[in-house]
């Protein structure tokens, strides 16, 4: 997987755009207002952090030990609901490519519930 394979992936959601909140990196996409990637492109520490619920954070770090991290970078009321991924490790590119689908969906109905 690469950070462009990441990028068109996330780049096809319906209502989904690129944006740099934080700079250039992590490159992050949202919806409305809900960042639901930021990808975090370096050679040396490929890394993307997605939405998640508490419950399925949990299991995805017990599965993935080392792999699958609380939120990189997130604050500590975030983590809980944020797991950082590293790419191209033990965690097969289909999951990743769900969790991304999950955190999409997390996003937009954050979103829609806010108004």
């Amino acid at each position: 997987m690469t950070a462009q394979d990441i990028i068109n992936y996330c780049q096809k959601k319906e209502g989904a755009f690129l944006c740099f909140p934080f700079r250039e990196v992590p490159v992050c996409f949202k919806i409305g207002k809900m960042i639901f990637c930021e990808l975090y492109p370096d050679d040396n520490d490929f890394k993307v952090t997605l939405r998640c619920d508490r419950e399925t954070a949990l299991i995805l770090r017990e599965k993935y030990p080392g792999d699958v991290i609380r939120g990189y970078y997130c604050p500590p009321v975030q983590q809980p609901y944020k797991n950082t991924v590293y790419l191209n490790r033990s965690v097969p590119d289909n999951e990743i490519y769900i969790m991304i689908d999950t955190s999409y969906l997390n996003a937009k109905n954050k979103q829609k519930m806010k108004g």
